[in-house]
């Protein structure tokens, strides 16, 4: 399987170090950013090919990772869709829902696997949490996404850029689509920057999500209480503490015991997901994180957004 990325910024850096690392399952051939200078930059550090236009690179290749900002998402996929070349397409999937359906419904046409960068639903610790929870009934979940902020991230929407993954992953815990949510939080240039969203699920979970590029501190943790446990994850560090009564047989009192695991830090998250998409371009299965995902996640995350400018102009 020939692949190539487009965008080589932290992300798209991450994907060719990635692909270098698996010369099993396929071959980089080249490396594709509108900055010459950073294109240049990468191709030397790794020794790959750096291609002269985004059309050059689609020529040689049969899937490629799209790493652009989202401004770019939707045309870059249209120039894949006419190379007939298969995209990973980091989140969100487009600048807008309109794009995002014209784009699935094109790929859809011309036999074009999408499939979405939602990184998190590979990382072997949320695979595990996931399991751990099949067997429970959730009451409520808390999660904390929190990272510090810069210059470069002046544009940068907190939801689209940090909550998505939460919401997806809540979404991937519960099976469950339908929310009532109220959000609010801090704007600056009509831009969020802080996000508080309090949601209930149609099953009556609720859940609290905050993130933020407020923080001074990165933190990545999620909170689940249960009927018969209460989980902390600290993704960042890949641990889980679960908590669960235990029942002692001289008094029969239930008394709370809480054991830790640790999850392999070997196996990382981008390397499960990009063998999952050379596996599903290569044998023309639906990806394991389809566009229509990252469709509702756009969504989502959009109405979270629109809720706290609304909330911050109204108030």
């Amino acid at each position: 399987m020939k692949v190539g990325v487009i965008g080589t910024g932290n992300m798209g850096e991450n994907h060719v170090r990635t692909y270098l690392s698996m010369p099993d399952a396929c071959q980089l051939i080249g490396i594709y950013d509108n900055d010459k200078k950073r294109s240049n930059h990468i191709a030397k550090k790794y020794n790959v090919k750096p291609f002269q236009s985004v059309d050059e690179l689609l020529q040689t290749v049969d899937a490629v990772s799209i790493a652009v900002p989202t401004e770019f998402h939707y045309e870059v996929g249209l120039a894949c869709i006419r190379r007939n070349v298969h995209m990973l397409m980091e989140k969100p999937i487009t600048s807008t829902i309109a794009q995002a359906k014209d784009l699935l419904h094109k790929a859809s046409k011309a036999g074009v696997k999408l499939q979405m960068g939602h990184i998190e639903l590979f990382n072997p610790f949320i695979q595990y949490l996931r399991k751990e929870l099949e067997h429970e009934k959730i009451v409520g979940v808390i999660f904390k996404r929190l990272s510090p902020g810069d210059e470069k991230m002046k544009q940068v929407d907190v939801v689209k850029d940090l909550m998505i993954h939460d919401l997806y992953i809540l979404h991937a815990l519960l099976q469950d689509n339908t929310f009532e949510f109220y959000a609010l939080g801090e704007v600056n240039e009509n831009t969020p920057k802080h996000a508080v969203v309090i949601t209930k699920s149609s099953q009556g979970v609720t859940a609290q999500l905050t993130a933020s590029f407020k923080s001074k501190k990165k933190l990545r943790d999620i909170q689940i209480l249960t009927e018969n446990a209460f989980i902390e994850a600290d993704i960042l560090n890949r641990k889980i503490k679960i908590t669960r009564p235990f029942i002692e047989h001289t008094n029969n009192i239930p008394v709370p015991v809480t054991h830790t695991i640790k999850i392999d830090p070997s196996l990382q998250p981008l390397s499960v997901e990009l063998l999952d998409f050379i596996q599903c371009a290569k044998s023309k299965a639906e990806p394991s994180v389809s566009g229509e995902e990252g469709l509702k996640a756009l969504i989502l995350s959009n109405e979270v957004s629109e809720h706290i400018r609304n909330q911050n102009n109204n108030g």
